[in-house]
């Protein structure tokens, strides 16, 4: 985002960081890596699908077609040297305070007054750890540093979306008994929208760890409700009178909570929890607070992978620009992004281009 403003003409532009850039992608478990394939299309008029800045391939960059959260994190941070963003480190948002036409940032390195403020904390940092009672006793997936230090040789993973399957194949690849707990069976939709099914590049993993020996057993409409330590060992209670043992403490594959709560005064709330924005991806209650990253959601279009919530950088440059009379013309060039500039829509339906 901080790239997009920068060609969009806007000089006087701050990132704050909690801790420092690509920090959430450095604390991936260390197997973990991106589904969608990075390719150096760039020479050909196409934009590598894990890139977040124009002229930029992180295949190119790292060498790597499924990069990891520590080398992803790399690129990140060359891209924010190579542009010059003006990245404060160490700064941690405790408020968002609309204040006049703006806005006043309470941070735990003083205070910041802003006309526009851009949301983009992500939600890594928020994993879902209390879906139901007992899950204290479950360690998170995103809390592994690397899948090899659970040490017991059989394993309940709850949750099958693409971190619970992925959990599931480290495991399994480490000749352990993996059965997977899903309330849902997203393996099995045949919807082509990976935000809502298994991706491709899971199943071709899944099939190869099968192949090799590995013990994976997907189950799915089994919606857990409690996790009891008994003995040495834990019970996973699925609804039905159906129980699971298990000789270590179940895997939490339950997703995340967006950061956006942090200041959930400040944004309408959707339906299904997410934010809800403008067509300029504006909240509708804090004139000048814009929200990006995976949460998106326009209709039922949900923008929860890079190469789709990049798509939103531009939108967000260019409304800000306007309101500062300055002419944006090199958002021009984000058009080889299939975005659209001033409008979500590009022929009457919402755009997904």
């Amino acid at each position: 985002m901080g790239v997009a403003l920068n060609h969009a003409g806007l000089n006087d532009v701050v990132i704050l960081d909690r801790h420092e850039v690509g920090a959430s992608f450095h604390r991936w478990p260390k197997e973990m890596t991106f589904l969608t394939p990075s390719f150096p299309t760039n020479s050909v008029g196409m934009l590598d699908l894990n890139a977040i800045a124009i002229g930029t391939s992180p295949a190119y960059s790292l060498g790597r077609e499924h990069p990891s959260g520590q080398s992803y994190a790399r690129y990140l941070r060359a891209v924010a040297t190579y542009f010059e963003l003006n990245v404060q480190s160490g700064t941690d948002v405790l408020g968002v305070e609309q204040e006049g036409e703006g806005f006043r940032i309470v941070t735990n390195q003083g205070e910041i007054l802003t006309r526009f403020v851009i949301w983009a904390a992500g939600e890594f940092q928020y994993p879902n750890r209390s879906p139901f009672p007992g899950a204290e006793l479950c360690p998170h997936s995103s809390t592994f540093t690397s899948f090899r230090d659970y040490s017991h040789d059989e394993a309940i993973v709850i949750g099958g979306y693409e971190s619970g399957i992925d959990a599931a194949i480290q495991l399994g690849a480490l000749q352990k008994k993996v059965t997977v707990l899903s309330r849902g069976a997203p393996w099995e939709s045949e919807d082509s929208d990976p935000s809502v099914s298994i991706s491709t590049y899971t199943k071709e993993r899944l099939e190869t760890v099968r192949k090799l020996g590995g013990e994976i057993e997907l189950i799915g409409k089994a919606n857990v409700y409690r996790v009891v330590q008994k003995g040495n060992g834990y019970e996973v209670r699925v609804r039905g009178k159906q129980v699971w043992q298990s000789p270590g403490p179940p895997i939490l594959a339950t997703g995340f909570h967006g950061s956006h709560l942090l200041i959930s005064d400040l944004f309408e709330s959707r339906k299904d929890g997410c934010p809800l924005l403008s067509n300029e991806d504006e909240s509708t209650t804090a004139p000048g607070l814009f929200f990006c990253g995976p949460m998106v959601r326009h209709d039922d279009h949900i923008f929860c992978f890079i190469y789709k919530f990049r798509q939103r950088f531009a939108v967000v440059a260019k409304a800000i620009a306007d309101r500062l009379g300055l002419p944006a013309e090199e958002l021009e060039t984000y058009r080889q992004w299939g975005m659209y500039l001033d409008d979500l829509s590009c022929c009457g339906e919402p755009c997904v281009c």
